[in-house]
């Protein structure tokens, strides 16, 4: 009898994924197409190793070196900012949190001291105590505007530690759920994020508290 032998992973057709061209990974807005992408041409980020799959409408790969700010600090950049263009939900007096552009999650924040320091042992007590204060209010709002089981929350600490921006210090907030991971991060490297990061700005931005 003849046996059917299976198609190796590694050569088998990627039919969920589409590597689009870098001049359609825009800001937000409709593309040719009339369809409405997040891309990274615009925002301050953290890169890393996985592509993005953007499934309320389509899929959109996002690569390494979009950035219009190539040269300049990320993290610096994006106060200067309207909150919107930078994905900024809350500005403190010390340190601000945005929305990370390269998320391992939906909702995945970043807590950052406006001052350039690259190190937790080079952070004021003014800003230990307010990257503190606002990754437990983050935590609050995530858990009432997405309804999170839990979170990874902590700080990679230089470029060996795996920090995609080493020289600006950036603490990460992930909410998680449950079964939130499949195979997708490690068969293919693509994460699925199941809304675009305007709209969850907006949430995030909107559940804040006053001060």
């Amino acid at each position: 009898m003849l046996q059917r032998r299976r198609t190796p992973p590694s050569r088998r057709p990627r039919t969920n994924v589409v590597d689009y061209p870098t001049d359609r990974l825009r800001g937000p807005g409709p593309d040719a197409d009339g369809l409405v992408v997040d891309g990274s041409s615009e925002y301050a980020a953290v890169p890393d190793a996985f592509q993005r799959l953007w499934t309320p409408h389509r899929m959109a790969y996002i690569q390494d070196g979009q950035q219009p700010h190539a040269d300049d600090c990320p993290f610096c950049v994006a106060p200067a900012m309207t909150d919107e263009k930078a994905l900024i939900v809350a500005r403190g007096e010390h340190a601000y949190v945005l929305l990370n552009l390269f998320p391992y999650n939906s909702g995945h924040l970043l807590v950052c001291p406006y001052r350039h320091v690259a190190t937790y042992d080079q952070a004021t007590p003014a800003e230990v105590a307010e990257i503190g204060e606002l990754t437990q209010i983050a935590m609050r709002v995530l858990t009432a505007v997405s309804r999170c089981d839990g979170f990874n929350i902590g700080m990679n600490q230089g470029r060996i530690a795996g920090a995609g921006i080493a020289e600006h210090l950036h603490q990460h907030i992930v909410p998680r759920w449950a079964l939130d991971s499949n195979f997708f991060p490690i068969i293919a490297g693509t994460k699925a994020i199941p809304r675009l990061l305007g709209d969850v700005r907006d949430d995030v931005a909107n559940g804040w508290p006053s001060r």
